[in-house]
């Protein structure tokens, strides 16, 4: 016996597709396949739109049609897309997600364009306490594509520049606007490209770190996640945090870090499913 699911993140600043084809029908012991994926920057286009040719796309990237999909299940802020089967919260999409991409993770670290969230979870993906940035906080991706914007530097080489800082200058800043400011007087300073962004990575560093020792992790894995899990220097600032604060946590990303709520949620779809299918076994028994 299969499933085959289809799960769409909107999130705030992309939409991602996601097929798969569980079997033996549940989501626990069952073999996943992932078929097809698909992700799309939003860029002030319609979401609606978007969810439908992530939709369609990866069904025609697999060569499947609609009659050979048996659930579509949505998370982030897709809750009104109109042909899904049904909707899962983004806190347990990314959970299970973040096993499948690593079954060695015990947390989460969820860093989306808005805000930032850190999820401890257990070796199923089971969200067993978190802990989110407040929504004024410096630590989001538009934040940085904001700063990134501003300094002239394309979003692809924020991590390498950051990495290349030799004097960091930290900012301080909790509130986006302050942090902004702060930028911009550091410009005009004369402080280098690479060390301002090395700083506010640090800061950003910091309060995830902060968020993950409130969760309750004391061991394992704390998998990047969002559209901030492949900035290369976001990462070695959190991993050079952990290091000073002696936090006993590995940081670390995945190729496809950023599809993981489409991954829960179309797991989690799979799931749902095969429990409804045995009620109805049931019913008719």
């Amino acid at each position: 016996m299969s499933i085959t699911t289809i799960g769409l993140d909107i999130g705030s600043g992309a939409v991602k597709s996601v097929l798969f084809r569980t079997h033996s029908g549940t989501h626990d012991d069952g073999r996943q396949e992932w078929l097809a994926k698909r992700c799309e920057r939003i860029r002030s286009r319609d979401i609606m739109t978007l969810a439908q040719e992530g939709f369609e796309g990866v069904m025609a990237d697999a060569g499947l049609s609609r009659d050979d999909i048996d659930y579509i299940a949505t998370t982030g802020e897709g809750e009104n897309v109109k042909f899904a089967t049904g909707h899962f919260y983004s806190m347990t999409t990314h959970a299970r997600g973040g096993v499948f991409l690593d079954p060695s993770a015990r947390a989460v670290v969820d860093i989306g364009a808005l805000n930032g969230r850190a999820i401890y979870i257990d070796g199923r993906g089971k969200v067993l306490s978190y802990k989110m940035t407040s929504q004024c906080a410096s630590g989001s991706g538009q934040f940085l594509e904001n700063i990134a914007r501003y300094l002239g530097v394309a979003v692809e080489e924020i991590g390498s520049l950051s990495q290349s800082s030799k004097d960091p200058e930290k900012v301080s800043s909790i509130c986006a606007v302050l942090a902004e400011t702060d930028v911009i007087n550091m410009v005009s300073r004369g402080i280098a490209t690479a060390d301002i962004l090395k700083g506010i990575h640090m800061s950003m560093a910091s309060r995830i770190v902060k968020l993950l020792k409130i969760t309750g992790i004391k061991t394992g894995t704390a998998l990047l996640t969002g559209g901030l899990a492949l900035d290369s220097g976001l990462l070695a600032a959190i991993q050079e945090d952990m290091i000073a604060e002696k936090v006993t946590v590995t940081a670390r990303s995945h190729p496809d870090s950023i599809y993981a709520g489409a991954i829960g949620a179309a797991l989690w779809g799979a799931f749902r499913h095969g429990k409804l299918a045995e009620l109805e076994a049931a019913v008719v028994a």
